[in-house]
């Protein structure tokens, strides 16, 4: 399990447009780079990052071998009701994670 770290307001009022950050720790393998031994290190990167508000889809984000290690991702959203954000990374060699907060709209 990766170590992630999301930034989401505690609060926020209703109609608000809020900004949402989130970093993951993932070393982003380009699969162009050859190892100690020579021989060329297998791609493993992060190829897709969703963030969902109450299940439904308010960003996504397509990465690519270019992609920075330890992607970080910044983004808004309009705060329309108190709900559950969920944030999922899935990448190359089955890697998937779910992380989840909570926006209060009051």
């Amino acid at each position: 399990m990766a170590r992630t770290l999301i930034s989401v307001p505690k609060t926020a009022e209703a109609g608000e447009i809020v900004t949402i950050k989130t970093l993951i720790s993932h070393p982003m393998e380009t699969g162009f780079r050859p190892g100690a031994d020579g021989r060329i290190m297998a791609r493993d990167i992060i190829t897709d990052f969703t963030c969902l508000y109450d299940g439904e889809e308010v960003f996504r984000a397509e990465t690519f071998p270019a992609t920075a290690a330890n992607p970080y991702l910044t983004f808004t959203t309009r705060a329309t009701r108190t709900g559950t954000l969920s944030f999922i990374w899935r990448g190359d060699n089955g890697f998937e994670q779910t992380e989840t907060a909570t926006l209060t709209v009051t």
